[in-house]
């Protein structure tokens, strides 16, 4: 299992003066010491109007600083927010392609669908955005290959520096989306932050068998790499890790996470997508049995969910008190070394290859963030035999 980056350079209040231009370049110096300490890549979110959950406005010209900056690290956008009215498809292909050639071949480009802040920013119709996602991955790698016919044939300059091009991979966060992203045969970048590791497993399990059975890959090759985020801070001991503010950064990262993509909104809809899913006809496919073995096998949510669940109704629940019902469902990393050598290898015991290690949460500390990434940055012999180098991809057939 590799150990990554994933970074939404976060902003929380108080702000001085200077507060934006001081979180980026703390970002830039983490990501240059993320390239010194061995990580294997660092992941860039893209957002808009976010304001204290994420700067990431322009994940393209902060991953262009770092490919000048940095030497091995890969560079991931995690994710691209794929509808069209946002990124269209040919300045997604344009932009990954220079940016392929300025990092001498260490893209990896996720895409997702964005959620309805988003949406309403752009004034975006929710309806039509699954489908121009789904055509984005279907034509970014056709122009990468050269192919005018989805462009009225004007070429798509220039090509990517990879050949045939970099990872392909889709941000995904429920059944349906993880075997979505195996059908596709791209990779999968999930989260764990709220998700109990039993969970986690049957996801994984979920996204192999579809990706297992992908005869024809959006792109040039089936990228069957899982990746999952989740908050990750080390200290010499744990009672240190706490000093930091472990609690409290978990704690408002999720409030705040949960207030900016309206997750209560969201939750009501995606339940009855579920629901459509169990009851169709077909069956739903493998989406639709995950969700009937669950039911069947749990009765009812956990002490994490239920307090979600409380958030999600406008309640304020105290920071111990959530961060106590995450950590029971072991969907942190957090403490000395030795725990979180731990609770990694729990995560790697799960079949994941890439660990997106969240680590700027909050009103952590910058050092105390720098701190954390080398003590991490010393687990990654033990997790990882191998260096960061771009991979060697074949085209199928």
């Amino acid at each position: 299992m590799k150990l990554d980056m994933f970074s939404e350079i976060q902003d929380p209040r108080p702000w001085s003066p200077d507060h934006e231009h001081t979180r980026i370049t703390e970002a830039l110096e983490q990501a240059r010491l993320a390239d010194e300490l061995g990580y294997g890549c660092w992941w860039q979110v893209e957002h808009h109007g976010a304001e204290e959950h994420s700067l990431s406005s322009a994940p393209e010209l902060f991953l262009a600083a770092l490919s000048q900056q940095t030497r091995r690290i890969r560079l991931g956008h995690a994710a691209v927010l794929a509808p069209t009215a946002i990124n269209h498809p040919i300045r997604i292909a344009e932009r990954a392609a220079m940016l392929d050639h300025l990092s001498n071949g260490r893209v990896e480009m996720g895409l997702t669908r964005s959620t309805a802040p988003e949406w309403r920013l752009f004034g975006i119709d929710p309806a039509g955005v699954r489908d121009q996602v789904a055509d984005t991955f279907r034509q970014v790698p056709r122009m990468w290959a050269g192919d005018t016919t989805v462009t009225g044939g004007v070429p798509v300059l220039p090509a990517p520096y990879q050949r045939p091009h970099p990872p392909l991979w889709q941000a995904a966060s429920t059944p349906a989306s993880f075997e979505e992203a195996g059908r596709r045969g791209v990779g999968v970048l999930g989260t764990t932050l709220w998700e109990p590791l039993d969970r986690v497993r049957r996801l994984v399990e979920l996204y192999r068998t579809a990706a297992a059975d992908c005869r024809e890959p959006v792109g040039a090759f089936v990228n069957d790499q899982v990746a999952f985020f989740t908050f990750v801070h080390c200290a010499e001991t744990d009672e240190q890790a706490m000093r930091d503010g472990a609690a409290a950064a978990a704690a408002w990262y999720t409030a705040r996470a949960l207030v900016f993509f309206e997750a209560a909104e969201a939750f009501v809809e995606n339940m009855a997508r579920e629901q459509a899913l169990v009851d169709a006809p077909d069956g739903g496919g493998l989406a639709g049995a995950f969700l009937r073995a669950e039911s069947a096998a749990y009765g009812g949510p956990n002490r994490a969910q239920l307090a979600i669940g409380r958030i999600l109704q406008g309640e304020t629940v105290p920071d111990d008190e959530l961060f106590e019902a995450l950590s029971e469902q072991d969907s942190l990393i957090v403490g000395s070394p030795e725990t979180c050598r731990k609770k990694l290898r729990a995560y790697a015991d799960l079949g994941i290859d890439r660990l997106m290690c969240f680590q700027q949460v909050g009103a952590l500390p910058h050092e105390s963030v720098l701190r954390s990434m080398r003590l991490i940055g010393d687990l990654i012999p033990e997790f990882d035999s191998e260096p960061a180098v771009t991979p060697a991809v074949t085209p199928l057939g």
